[in-house]
């Protein structure tokens, strides 16, 4: 690389420190976490939105954690208090005021690096804002040629090139860092940025001068899934790309880096396990009801893919880990794969499918054709709430064509509505249940669509008629519920369970429709229910259903699997004991194949690996895995907010749809309807 493009690289790495700042100044504007000083260091404002601020909010409390530890950890050796704490990469952080207002840098100091422009304009913005001023305390600025640009007795701001380890040392040896005293060195998403060898480089240097020493690192990881594929893209177009992702994939590697590097002791995590196993439910709950919030797949994929990691030199660290292992967030790993499902595109033309969206409903009206309405796609080149159906039918008998289709006549509009359910009432009539608009607004009552063909009875020409379902009894103002349909005294009904609404973040009540009557009645139900759930999977067996995993009222995967037996005076809840027990998950699709229940992708945190196709035998209880063969489908593919038809004549799977906002990496449906071939799954295996 030459010196223009590190130049123009260095410009687009200190962009993202503007593009961090702001958002972690919108960050102490809501509430999530106390910050008067961000603000006063950024010029400007802008407001992120809630997925924005729970990941950043995640990452101030890791890093937080681990600083709050190391100045614990020094406080308590005998001898005069002192600390040193040196951020590189520190950009606009407030790191140095919040320890200072808080009192915890009694006998401590703050060194912090970054390119010579950040540090001098973060200098001069101290130098401009009194209240800034008055913390510091007296200090001095130094000159045009020197590297230190602010020093006063307990801070010091310094302008170098990471990447140029010889003047480093020099300059923070004259700045007065001491290798002998106790050192936090804290890279907070910024070693991905350097080139690998780069990057190592420092991890070297810094074991080698510090002899008692936290090296305190927060950033990315897992490139290969689709979620880090993404990611990858994002960064690659901002002319960023991240570094050494495949060389060091995951904690297990990086661990093993920093070891081999000469630090004597590592520990890592993903930001899932640090949110569960050191953030006390009271501060959890607290942190979930500070806004609406409804993207629970794109929160828990960002923590997945984000590290914070610990390593240590010397025995004051080395002997207590600021990161210890926990019990509450146990590892389940899915047992090895047991077969491959192949996978591959079923829609014509190189434009891709018509459908790219996710949070929708899909329902199969007959065996060729399958009808989609509602989630968040794409529609007339913008992303937005879809209003247009989507059809997928059959044609020549072997092939499958698709095409959008707009409510006709004079009846009702699609009201753009997602998350809700889509339950075959004839062959030409849907019900719809449920939905949102919003986090704060859920959908108004039910729809029917009428499937009407043309006049010459062809598929060519079909219209999707909207009407509206009242029901004075009940109406239905809940999201991410299923609805199945059930079996009771030779009647059919369809059974609603679970979801959430603008009150309740999870939901455990269920109801009744009876089909033919179309309305609400009472069934009694007998047994120990299932604890509340949302964006679980439900599927019809044997006149009841079962209902799998989902997410449960702590924001944690479920992985129990409940059947809803009939019986003569109603129905009964029983639990599916499986084995080996499965991975918690939800936002997957399920159906039952030749007495095997399927579980269909998904999101689960639990697990490094990626969710294929969980298979239960439902006359054994055991549980096998099966990965699905993408060679022959764009990648990535995202099997979340996905729907799934099942079409057992033969013996494939339609998946249509699914993806989401991928944090700030940006919104990614998938390209193509595909098809999983379920050939290799015999009969109750």
């Amino acid at each position: 690389m030459g010196p223009r493009s590190r130049e123009r690289r260095a410009g687009t790495v200190r962009s993202t420190n503007e593009c961090s700042a702001l958002s972690k100044s919108s960050l102490a504007s809501r509430g999530y976490v106390h910050d008067a000083f961000t603000s006063l260091l950024v010029p400007g404002a802008a407001r992120r939105a809630p997925l924005i601020h729970r990941g950043y909010y995640v990452r101030s409390r890791a890093v937080e954690h681990c600083v709050h530890a190391f100045l614990r950890l020094t406080s308590a050796v005998p001898g005069p208090p002192r600390a040193q704490v040196l951020s590189l990469g520190a950009g606009s952080d407030s790191l140095y005021f919040r320890l200072k207002a808080a009192g915890l840098l009694a006998g401590a100091g703050v060194w912090e690096v970054d390119f010579p422009d950040v540090a001098r304009r973060k200098m001069e913005r101290i130098r401009e804002t009194p209240e800034l001023c008055k913390l510091i305390g007296p200090f001095q600025s130094g000159g045009p040629e020197s590297p230190l640009c602010l020093e006063s007795l307990d801070y010091r701001i310094l302008g170098l090139d990471l990447r140029q380890l010889g003047r480093l040392d020099e300059a923070l040896d004259s700045a007065g860092l001491d290798a002998a005293t106790p050192t936090l060195l804290l890279a907070e998403a910024v070693l991905t940025y350097l080139q690998s060898s780069s990057a190592s480089a420092l991890i070297a240097w810094a074991a080698q001068r510090f002899s008692s020493a936290l090296f305190v690192i927060y950033e990315q990881m897992k490139p290969q899934d689709a979620f880090g594929q993404v990611m990858l893209q994002h960064f690659q177009q901002l002319n960023s790309p991240l570094h050494g992702l495949h060389l060091f994939p995951d904690v297990e590697a990086q661990r093993r880096r920093f070891l081999q590097a000469g630090w004597t002791a590592c520990s890592a995590m993903d930001m899932n396990e640090f949110y569960h196993c050191f953030l006390p439910a009271e501060e959890r709950q607290r942190m979930e009801h500070l806004e609406p919030f409804d993207e629970f797949e794109e929160w828990h994929l960002k923590c997945s893919h984000y590290f914070i990691l610990t390593a240590s030199r010397g025995d004051t660290f080395s002997q207590t880990l600021v990161l210890p292992p926990s019990e509450v967030f146990p590892r389940v790993d899915p047992a090895s794969p047991l077969g491959v499902f192949p996978a591959k595109v079923v829609t014509n033309g190189s434009q891709g499918s018509n459908l790219r969206r996710y949070g929708h409903a899909s329902v199969l009206f007959c065996p060729g054709i399958v009808l989609s309405a509602g989630g968040f796609g794409e529609q007339e080149g913008q992303h937005c709430r879809v209003s247009k159906f989507h059809l997928l039918s059959r044609y020549c008998g072997v092939g499958w064509k698709d095409s959008q289709i707009c409510s006709w006549g004079t009846g009702l509009q699609w009201d753009g509505r997602l998350y809700h359910t889509m339950s075959r009432l004839s062959d030409t009539q849907v019900l719809v249940l449920g939905g949102r608009l919003s986090p704060l607004s859920p959908a108004l009552g039910a729809l029917q669509l009428h499937l009407c063909k043309s006049e010459d009875n062809s598929m060519e020409a079909l219209n999707v008629v909207v009407t509206k379902f009242d029901s004075e009894d009940y109406t239905l103002s809940c999201w991410r519920h299923s609805t199945t349909e059930v079996s009771y005294q030779n009647e059919k009904y369809l059974f609603v369970y679970g979801g959430r609404n603008v009150v309740e973040p999870v939901l455990s009540d269920w109801h009744f429709l009876h089909v033919g009557k179309m309305a609400w009645v009472k069934i009694p139900v007998e047994g120990d229910a299932p604890g509340a759930r949302h964006s679980h999977s439900a599927c019809p067996w044997q006149g009841g259903a079962l209902i799998a995993g989902g997410l449960g009222a702590s924001e944690e995967p479920l992985k129990s699997v409940v059947f809803l037996r009939p019986i003569s005076c109603g129905f009964l809840w029983e639990s599916v004991d499986i084995q080996p027990p499965i991975t918690p998950r939800y936002s997957h699709t399920s159906h039952v194949f030749n007495g095997q229940l399927l579980l269909v992708g998904g999101v689960w945190i639990h697990s490094s690996s990626v969710p294929g196709v969980t298979v239960i035998n439902l006359t054994t209880g055991l549980s096998s895995e099966y990965q699905i063969d993408t060679t022959c489908v764009p990648w990535p593919l995202m099997l979340h907010n996905h729907t799934s038809i099942l079409l057992p004549e033969e013996k494939q799977l339609l998946l249509l749809g699914g993806g989401g906002n991928c944090f700030s990496f940006g919104t990614y449906f998938n390209p193509h309807t595909v098809t999983l071939d379920l050939f290799s799954l015999s009969p109750e295996q």
